[in-house]
């Protein structure tokens, strides 16, 4: 009966000490996937047209600045007191309004980036998810050069997810 019960006990820990070593490990290159994907390249050329939209909105409204205060400039001497400090008043007015519509063209286009990004971004977690959960992945870490998730990690001994994603997702 000893016998039987070390015997049990025996084959219990092998079973347990080798599903500790079954456990699987990957990793993946999000900004790699995310850049490979064909939504990216229509994401890129309406951030580039909603960019160079505002820029070009900011560079009249910077043109409107250089005029008045190239004007002021030229006519200072002769202007009034009154007159001058409206002027004065005016430039200072409008300086702070570019400023305001830089802040804001800046939030906006953050705004669009993620408006953008979000769709194909849940894409590729879902796909993510799908491979690991379908592979039996316990845990797949973000390999990219921007995430600083990890500071080691030993690639010869994880997956590296990537090229099943792409093929979830029928990118070549």
């Amino acid at each position: 009966m000893k016998h039987l019960l070390k015997l049990t006990l025996a084959a219990a820990l092998i079973l347990c000490s080798s599903s500790v070593f079954a456990q699987k490990f990957g990793y993946i290159n999000l900004e790699e996937l995310y850049g490979s994907m064909p939504e990216n390249d229509s994401i890129e050329i309406k951030l580039k047209a909603f960019h160079d939209d505002l820029l070009a909105q900011l560079e009249a409204i910077q043109v409107e600045f250089n005029n008045k205060l190239e004007d002021y400039q030229k006519n200072a001497s002769t202007y009034t007191d009154a007159v001058r400090q409206m002027k004065e008043k005016d430039l200072t007015d409008m300086q702070a309004r570019m400023q305001e519509f830089n802040q804001s063209a800046q939030r906006d286009l953050n705004n669009k980036n993620v408006e953008l990004m979000t769709p194909m971004i849940n894409r590729a977690d879902d796909a993510v998810k799908k491979v690991s959960k379908a592979n039996g992945f316990l845990i797949v870490f973000n390999a990219s050069e921007t995430s600083s998730a990890m500071a080691y990690y030993d690639e010869a001994s994880m997956t590296n997810v990537l090229p099943m994603v792409k093929k979830e997702l029928g990118i070549q």
